[in-house]
């Protein structure tokens, strides 16, 4: 069997299989019924680039919007040929930000196809995309294949991007109809003992290391927060600046951490997930110490 497919199923071997938890298969079900389509929300933003745009104005247009990422359209080949995101803008500011005193070029000049160019002589790495009929069982099983974060919904007779599929928006989705779909026996096991997370190389960064430093874990890690509130600010070309600075010039308002604790329930943490809305938790002890990331079951 597909090692990526097993990954979706039960494991037996922690007593999780529908002979000892007859709701263990129901998360199952229900992605298999259940396709792409049904998971759009009603009304939501979809931006759409370009690669002829300028990389700056696109980075700008997605945060003025609230948005993470945007398919790209090629008018010369007249189809979707990959996706923009916060990623790209790390790893642009990451490679050619030399100090504050050096405008950052490939940023303000080059447009997108220009860094397409560029990035895909290191990632020979086509659109991944699925159709809206497929099943949300298909969908896990791209995002988690591919190692992506972002699916765009591609409509195959008319070509049009309808959406873009994350893991919170499918986790949402099966949130909004929980109270019809048994709960499985192993969402009641603790958070310590089912071991969901990350619990170990947890990457860390202190006040006093400056933004560059930061972006370096980001690019090394694959993560990604910090670089939404530069963009917004228009500020990137001062990436030597500490990081405790750069927090306190965020101009969105943080409530705080979102956090769990070991001792509880993986259905509290998937609640409060789908309830705040955020992609992660932060796992604290009931002191508030020792801080480790929880990701998305």
């Amino acid at each position: 069997m597909d090692p990526v497919r097993q990954k979706l199923r039960p494991d037996p071997a922690v007593g999780n299989n529908s002979e000892t938890d007859p709701g263990a298969e129901a998360y199952l079900d229900f992605m298999k019924k259940h396709c792409c389509y049904d998971a759009i929300p009603t009304s939501c933003k979809l931006v759409i680039f370009d690669t002829a745009l300028q990389v700056k104005k696109a980075f700008f247009a997605l945060v003025s919007n609230g948005l993470r990422a945007a398919p790209l359209w090629d008018s010369k080949l007249q189809r979707f040929v990959g996706m923009l995101t916060i990623t790209d803008f790390i790893t642009i500011l990451h490679r050619y930000y030399k100090s504050p005193m050096v405008q950052i070029y490939e940023l303000e000049e080059h447009k997108i196809q220009t860094w397409r160019d560029i990035y895909l002589q290191y990632y020979n790495q086509s659109l991944v995309s699925i159709e809206p009929e497929a099943s949300l069982f298909d969908a896990v099983y791209s995002l988690l294949k591919h190692k992506i974060h972002r699916l765009p919904v591609i409509d195959p007779k008319s070509g049009n991007v309808l959406h873009i599929l994350t893991h919170k928006r499918i986790l949402k989705f099966l949130y909004l109809f929980r109270a019809t779909i048994p709960t499985p026996r192993f969402l009641q096991r603790k958070i310590k003992e089912a071991g969901v997370g990350t619990f170990r190389n947890i990457a860390t960064i202190q006040q006093t290391a400056t933004v560059y430093d930061a972006l370096s874990i980001f690019v090394e890690r694959r993560v990604s927060a910090l670089p939404v509130n530069l963009a917004a600010q228009k500020s990137y070309n001062n990436l030597s600046m500490p990081m405790k600075e750069a927090l306190k010039r965020r101009r969105c308002f943080v409530e705080g951490v979102i956090k769990c604790y070991p001792d509880e329930t993986l259905k509290t943490a998937v609640d409060r997930i789908a309830d705040a809305e955020v992609h992660r938790l932060v796992l604290v002890d009931r002191e508030d110490e020792t801080m480790l990331p929880s990701d998305e079951p």
